[in-house]
């Protein structure tokens, strides 16, 4: 034997090991969503995904995800990112340096304030408040930008320990949720 490995034992070794990268990944995920998903639980009493709404401007908008608060409602973008973020309120380009790479992405705060309007729009008197949620793995180093939120920072924001007196609120806000959900697409 020339001390070389058999095809089939490195495919074998190959195929475990995207097994184990895949396992990894889906564990890292899952932890991120269950976060995600109890952040929601403790916040929001109703949630849309998808909504496309009219903008104002005889066109539409698309938002993300509307949640209904005991607070009114909340216009939620997401960012999945890894790395550390540099963004400002007045910089046209974010950027993420991550260990292998470095990428930027625009200043997302100018879509989530026409969203917010658009929103307003709808529901008129109702409090509409809106949030870039940067998920867990993102680091902002030099400062963080108005309306950027982590999961636990929108957990003790918008969270209420009293459900009872949170429903109470909500039932005030449940007539123009119906309406906006009925007017989006």
């Amino acid at each position: 034997m020339n001390g070389a490995i058999p095809l089939q034992t490195l495919l074998l070794i190959l195929l475990a090991v995207a097994a184990l990268a895949g396992l990894w990944f889906w564990n890292r995920k899952r932890k991120g969503g269950s976060r995600f998903q109890q952040m929601l639980s403790a916040i929001s009493f109703a949630r849309a995904d998808g909504l496309i709404i009219p903008n104002g401007d005889e066109g539409e908008i698309q938002i993300d995800h509307l949640l209904l608060t005991s607070q009114g409602l909340l216009v939620l973008h997401i960012k999945d990112v890894q790395g550390i973020v540099f963004g400002s309120d007045k910089m046209q380009d974010w950027a993420v340096i991550a260990e292998d790479r470095r990428f930027t992405f625009s200043n997302p705060q100018p879509a989530l304030y026409d969203r917010i309007a658009a929103v307003r729009q709808i529901v008129k008197d109702v409090p509409v408040s809106g949030r870039l949620l940067f998920l867990d793995g993102a680091e902002f180093t030099k400062g963080v930008p108005d309306l950027v939120a982590t999961i636990d920072e929108l957990t003790s924001e918008f969270g209420e320990s009293d459900k009872a007196a949170a429903e109470r609120k909500v039932d005030a806000f449940k007539p123009y949720w119906e309406e906006i959900v009925k007017r989006s697409r």
